[in-house]
């Protein structure tokens, strides 16, 4: 159980009997009571900066998770938010996945399930944390954080300023296919890029 403060409460309606003592795990408490202040969405809806972006090389862009929360921190502060599972595990032989809401200042903003492959038991340690990181950034969407990257306009403003398609070939298996990259980062091992 978190303990909230009094100031955290200011302002919303707590009906007669309610705790400032919850379980995250089922409770819904603060949820669209009201919104952050200015000062709080400006840093929560400021513009992504495009050198923080990423791509993948099937073309998909992305914050990196470490983004998010530094974000949350210049809004909230190191210890103003944070995650709160909502149920166990659940994990079948490739993918493990669990749900988890997102705490602000004492308030539930949001809920998502995070999940996360991985091809050997024993890095299912490793695989739980990804998952976590998953869901905080679905979470986050609901705060309005990076929402360009999921914008159409944005997405393909940002591939053609930004990024380049290029034909590479396996090196081992000498399959060849088309990769994403960002313009002036090179190919990665086993790839090498193919002239024209």
């Amino acid at each position: 159980m978190i303990k909230i403060s009094a100031e955290q409460t200011e302002g919303l309606n707590l009906s007669e009997g309610t705790s400032t003592e919850q379980d995250w795990s089922k409770s819904y408490f603060g949820l669209s009571v009201k919104p952050f202040s200015k000062e709080v969405i400006d840093i929560l809806l400021a513009p992504v900066v495009p050198e923080d972006i990423e791509i993948k090389p099937d073309g998909l862009i992305y914050l990196p998770e470490i983004k998010y929360r530094r974000i949350l921190n210049k809004a909230f502060g190191p210890g103003g938010w944070g995650l709160a599972p909502r149920g166990d595990d659940s994990i079948t032989p490739k993918n493990i996945s669990r749900e988890y809401a997102l705490v602000c200042c004492g308030r539930l903003v949001s809920v998502a399930r995070g999940e996360q492959d991985y091809f050997d038991p024993s890095g299912l340690a490793t695989a739980a944390e990804g998952a976590k990181s998953n869901a905080l950034m679905r979470c986050c969407k609901d705060l309005g954080i990076a929402s360009e990257l999921w914008d159409p306009i944005f997405i393909r403003d940002f591939k053609k300023r930004y990024c380049e398609d290029v034909f590479v070939e396996h090196v081992v298996t000498k399959v060849k296919k088309r990769l994403w990259r960002k313009k002036g980062t090179s190919i990665d091992y086993p790839y090498k890029v193919l002239n024209n």
